[in-house]
């Protein structure tokens, strides 16, 4: 007996549900032209959200890459003319960095790493009749610390390298198109700069676009002692290259590093010009610090967006609710609770707010789709344009929850309709 009672219940129930959806769904489609333009607001507003949100990670990626390979918290240090006359030295007197003052830098107590890096350009890489024309560095092995070197064949230079002079070299991707069209292993081959013949121990396939003298992909990379044999450049440094200790800034050590510097030239300790920092942190900071605004921005305007469309769902069901005075009170005077009627107009808006909703959604991640396939060579994803699973999750129980709220309002005044008032609109 309490096992059919059971049964009669739950086919009451199941019958109800079915009756909900088809009045949600003719109430919806009753007025077909305001129900599309009242969902239109939602669609547009969660399609600018996650359009915006998956636009603003891919160009932090593209970003991000311009400085691939860089070491956050490096510096880099070279010379200019003197803006100060200082101990009977001149006002605009030259002066060059030494391997001295490498050491000088490496000494200081914050300095984690500090290494030369010198550079010619004009030079002309061949190979078999091909050429390419590219600059020549010339570093030591830790340089790869500040600046990392993605090895696709070979290696890097090593201290055996910095110790013996060697004529070997490491050459850079575009070097290595130009030279070897055909591809392969260019280890062990021979290229000619400058009528001298180095042999190849590694090809780099960094792409990094921060320019420190010259790409890394167009660059032939010499063993410093080599480069200072080749081109008589004696201790000469164009660059000092250094990294800061884990939780010590570049700009706290600014100043510190430019007066030891300026006191082992005779340069005025007052002079803006002589000696000049490239702070690669500082760069870095400023690009996190676009990032979250540009991110707040893409927040404030599409939740901005999405809310005004939430605004109208909510006023077009109070416009449902007047429209539906009548029957609303019939439902109360035959026995309709409250509560039936509230979870009756949540439903719809909740309904009318989560398809619009998804609707958005699914454009916004073709869209996206569409975006990504564009901006990144053929099977290869180098930069995500997508949203990840989560934010699409997160997105979607905002989308219910602002289809709560949509209808808490016009909810309570239905609720608010008592029979009589209900007859006496009629």
């Amino acid at each position: 007996m309490e096992n059919g009672k059971w049964r009669n219940e739950k086919s009451k129930i199941m019958k109800i549900d079915k009756d909900t959806c088809e009045e949600i769904l003719v109430t919806i489609t009753r007025n077909k032209t305001r129900s599309l333009l009242t969902a239109f607001g939602v669609f547009w507003g969660i399609f600018m959200l996650v359009a915006l949100m998956g636009g603003g990670q891919g160009m932090e990626q593209e970003l991000r890459k311009e400085f691939e390979g860089f070491a956050t918290n490096s510096g880099f240090l070279f010379a200019q003319k003197t803006g100060e006359a200082y101990k009977g030295f001149r006002k605009g007197r030259s002066w060059d960095l030494e391997m001295a003052d490498v050491e000088r830098i490496g000494k200081l107590s914050q300095i984690e790493i500090s290494t030369p890096s010198v550079a010619q350009w004009g030079k002309t890489a061949i190979y078999e009749g091909n050429k390419y024309d590219c600059s020549v560095k010339g570093l030591y092995p830790d340089y790869e610390q500040i600046e990392h070197q993605e090895m696709a064949y070979g290696r890097f230079i090593n201290d055996v390298d910095i110790r013996e002079a060697r004529k070997v070299c490491v050459i850079g991707k575009r070097v290595y198109e130009s030279l070897f069209p055909k591809g392969g292993d260019p280890c062990g081959k021979y290229v000619q700069v400058d009528s001298i013949y180095y042999r190849v121990v590694g090809m780099c396939s960094s792409e990094g676009n921060v320019n420190i003298q010259g790409q890394a992909s167009e660059a032939v990379t010499l063993p410093y002692t080599t480069m200072q044999k080749m081109y008589n450049l004696g201790n000469t440094v164009q660059l000092v290259c250094f990294t800061m200790k884990p939780g010590v800034k570049v700009a706290d050590v600014e100043d510190l590093v430019k007066q030891t510097v300026k006191a082992a030239h005779y340069i005025s300790p007052d002079d803006q010009q002589a000696v000049m920092m490239l702070n690669v942190e500082a760069m870095f900071s400023m690009m996190d610090a676009l990032m979250t605004g540009v991110h707040i921005l893409i927040w404030m305007v599409g939740l901005g967006t999405l809310f005004a469309g939430a605004i109208g769902v909510s006023n077009i069901m109070m416009v449902t609710v007047r429209e539906r005075t009548t029957e609303i009170g019939i439902r109360r005077a035959i026995g309709a609770r409250p509560r039936d009627i509230l979870q009756q107009i949540l439903s719809e808006s909740m309904v009318l707010t989560t398809v619009a909703g998804m609707a958005g959604i699914s454009l916004a991640v073709l869209v996206l789709q569409v975006l990504e396939a564009a901006a990144n060579p053929q099977g290869v994803v180098e930069t995500h344009y997508q949203v990840s699973f989560g934010m699409a999750v997160g997105t979607c129980v905002l989308l219910i929850a602002l289809g709560v709220l949509a209808g808490l309002a016009p909810a309570y005044r239905a609720m608010a309709i008592k029979p009589i008032e209900a007859i006496r609109d009629e």
